[in-house]
C-alpha cells in the first residue's frame, strides 16, 4: 500500500428538500453570486424557482449564466470569467450535474488568474487560489460535486483536456435523490456507467495489499449495479436514487483511492470520442472500458479473475482462469446494453475514419505512454479503439 493523504473538505448536505437550505449556505460565503446552470429542465421541474426563492429569502444577489452543454465549453466558462470580474462575483453556484459543476470550477480559477484559465488544462500554469464553488446536483455521474478534477472541451481543435488541483473541491454540495426522478434513461444510464468508471480506475492498479480498498470498490460496484436495474424499471424509487447518487460522490473524491496508484486511462481515450462525436461521457466508457479490458487483462490475469468472481459473480475456473476473466468482461458488456448504452463504436454509428485522429490527439501525461496499470502507447491506443469498433 502507498503512503497517502486524503482530503474531502466539501460539505455534503444529503436528502430530501434539502436545496431549500442553499441559500442559507450559500450566504455563508457571499451576498452575490454566479448562478450557473445548463437548459431549462431546472425551470420546467420547478427547482430553478426552488433556488431563487431560498437566495433571495437569505439576501444573496445573484447573476445568471445559463447554457452549460454536455461536455462543458471553453467559451461559456470564459464569458462566466468575465460576468464575474466585471460584477464583483466572489462565489459560483452550480446547479445542475457534472458538466454545470466542471464549468463552475474552470470559471473559479480563472476569475483571479490573469492569464488565459485554458493554461491549467494544458499545463502551462498551476492554479494558485479560485472562488469558492457551491452545488446543488441534479445529475449523479461525473462525482464532480466532491472531486478535485474538472474536464473541458476548447471548441478550436476539439480538445477535451482535465485539471485537477485540491481548489476545486466544491465548499459544499447539496444532494436531493428526488432531484434525478426526471432523468431520462439514456441519461441514468450513462450516469451509471461514469460513477463505475471511476471505482474501475482506482479498482486496477498494481499496487499490492490494498484488499480493504479491493473490497470497498467492489461492494460498492455491486450496489451501483444492483440499484441501477431498479431505477430503470422504477425511476422515482427514492431509495434506489439515494444509493446510486451517494456511490457517485464516494467514487470519484479520492476516498476508494487511498494507497492505491489509479490508472484512468480509459477515461483519457473517451475524452477524444466524447470531444470529437459530442458524446456522453459515460455511453463513450460503456465503449471503451471493455475494449481496454479485452486489450489488457492478459497480463494482468488475477486482478481481472477476481474482478470477475467478486463482481460479477462468475464461477472461477481455476483450469482455465482466462475463461473466468472473460466471462466478467462478458457480463459487464451485457449489463450495460441491459441498461440501453452502446458497447462498440458501431452501435453509436461510428466508423473507423476518426481513430487516428483520437489516437494522436490522446495526452500522453507519463511522457510517450497513458495509463498506470497498463502503460499504453500510441499503437496501444489506437489498438483499443479498433477492439472498441
Amino acid at each position: 500500500m502507498q503512503n497517502f493523504e486524503f482530503l474531502s473538505p466539501t460539505k455534503i448536505i444529503f436528502g430530501k428538500g434539502t436545496e431549500e437550505k442553499v441559500g442559507a449556505e450559500t450566504k455563508k460565503y457571499s451576498d452575490k453570486v454566479l448562478l450557473h446552470y445548463g437548459g431549462g429542465s431546472i425551470k420546467k421541474s420547478g427547482l430553478y424557482d426552488r433556488i431563487v426563492k431560498s437566495l433571495k429569502d437569505a439576501g444573496v444577489e445573484y447573476i445568471e449564466l445559463p447554457g452549460v452543454l454536455p461536455n462543458p465549453r471553453l467559451g461559456l466558462v470564459n464569458e462566466g470569467i468575465k460576468l464575474c470580474r466585471e460584477n464583483g462575483i466572489k462565489f459560483i453556484l452550480a446547479v445542475g450535474g457534472g458538466s454545470v459543476i466542471d464549468s463552475s470550477k474552470a470559471i473559479a480559477v480563472g476569475v483571479p488568474y490573469p492569464g488565459d484559465v485554458w493554461d491549467f488544462f494544458t499545463g502551462a500554469a498551476v492554479a494558485k487560489e479560485a472562488l469558492p464553488v457551491g452545488v446543488v446536483l441534479t445529475f449523479p455521474a461525473a462525482g464532480s460535486e466532491a472531486s478535485k478534477s474538472c474536464v473541458i472541451t476548447k471548441e478550436e481543435g476539439l480538445l477535451k483536456r482535465g485539471h485537477n488541483t485540491q481548489l476545486n473541491r466544491p465548499v459544499f454540495a447539496i444532494m436531493n435523490p428526488e432531484l434525478s426522478f426526471t432523468l431520462p434513461p439514456y441519461q441514468t444510464a450513462a450516469g451509471v456507467v461514469d460513477i463505475m468508471a471511476h471505482m474501475m480506475e482506482r479498482y486496477f492498479t498494481n499496487e499490492t495489499y490494498v484488499d480493504y480498498t479491493d473490497r470497498l470498490t467492489e461492494a460498492a460496484l455491486k450496489s451501483v449495479i444492483d440499484n441501477a436495474r431498479i431505477v430503470m424499471k422504477e425511476p422515482e424509487n427514492y431509495n434506489a436514487r439515494a444509493e446510486i447518487m451517494w456511490a457517485g460522490t464516494i467514487a470519484h473524491n479520492d476516498f476508494l483511492e487511498t494507497g492505491r496508484i489509479p490508472d484512468f486511462a480509459s477515461h483519457n481515450i473517451e475524452h477524444e470520442l466524447s470531444a470529437k462525436y459530442d458524446m456522453t461521457h459515460g455511453a463513450g466508457l460503456a465503449i471503451i472500458f471493455p475494449a481496454w479490458m479485452k486489450y489488457v487483462y492478459k497480463g494482468k490475469l488475477n486482478k481481472f479473475v477476481q474482478f470477475a468472481t467478486r463482481v460479477w459473480n462468475v464461477d472461477m475456473n481455476y483450469d482455465e482462469p482466462e475463461r473466468t476473466a472473460l466471462e466478467g468482461i462478458r457480463r459487464m458488456e451485457e449489463f450495460f446494453k441491459e441498461i440501453g448504452l452502446p458497447v462498440r463504436l458501431k452501435d453509436a454509428d461510428i466508423g473507423e475514419d476518426g481513430i487516428a485522429e483520437m489516437t494522436e490527439k490522446c495526452k500522453l501525461p507519463n511522457g510517450d505512454t497513458l495509463g498506470n496499470f497498463v502503460r499504453l502507447n500510441r499503437k496501444d491506443i489506437e489498438n483499443v479503439f479498433r477492439l472498441a469498433l
